[in-house]
């Protein structure tokens, strides 16, 4: 898959670590020089493009008319936007994703606005992140930590009982990301991502978090 980032910050670069360590293509646009030369410490030069996204030109640069999919994660929901517009409407790019930096303007990504998905960078059930939103917020793409005293600790996946509507994309490992699998055993700080509906956060939230013994039911299916 071929994939755009708008946006060489903290997200992005974050976004394209993820990225690569799945063997996708990408290419990052960052105008900042200072972000350019950051980048490039971390990431091959050639992946790198400088520029601003909201120029077709700069996007035509970066091969858009490949894209599967554009990212814009620019600390700028006006240039995310724009960003947005383009590769959808004007290059017709199949998955357009945004970040929203205030929750103030969340109501202006919408899929007239060429946006399909939501990056929104909150906080919930103490240090679980919301990575992604699906645009109707019905399902999000979390993270959370294993927790030293959770339930899970120890556990091989297959043994643990996730909530019926959420599925496991990856975990992270000392830096190593890893597609689970039933016979993996989680430890203490590994990086869950998983992909979950909004009403079974408290559950996934209880099995990593740790045990809470006068919690009612058990996650455990016991």
């Amino acid at each position: 898959m071929y994939i755009i980032i708008v946006g060489g910050g903290q997200v992005g670069t974050y976004l394209a670590s993820l990225l690569l360590a799945e063997k996708h293509q990408l290419k990052i646009i960052e105008k900042s020089v200072d972000k350019i030369a950051v980048l490039k410490q971390s990431l091959p030069a050639e992946m790198i493009i400088q520029g601003s996204g909201t120029n077709p030109n700069v996007l035509e640069t970066a091969e858009i008319y490949k894209a599967n999919v554009v990212a814009a994660v620019t600390g700028s929901d006006e240039t995310n936007l724009v960003v947005c517009s383009l590769a959808s409407l004007e290059f017709k790019v199949p998955r357009v994703i945004a970040r929203v930096n205030d929750p103030r303007n969340a109501w202006l990504y919408t899929p007239e606005m060429g946006v399909d998905v939501v990056i929104a960078e909150e906080m919930s059930l103490g240090d679980m992140m919301t990575l992604l939103k699906l645009r109707k917020g019905s399902y999000s793409l979390v993270e959370d930590k294993v927790h030293p005293n959770s339930i899970a600790n120890g556990k091989a996946v297959r043994d643990l009982s996730f909530p019926p509507r959420c599925a496991l994309a990856a975990i992270i490992r000392k830096g190593e990301l890893t597609i689970p699998h039933g016979d993996l055993v989680l430890r203490p700080a590994d990086e869950i991502l998983a992909v979950i509906h909004s009403d079974e956060i408290p559950k996934l939230a209880a099995i990593l978090r740790p045990s809470n013994p006068g919690a009612v039911g058990d996650p455990l299916g016991h």
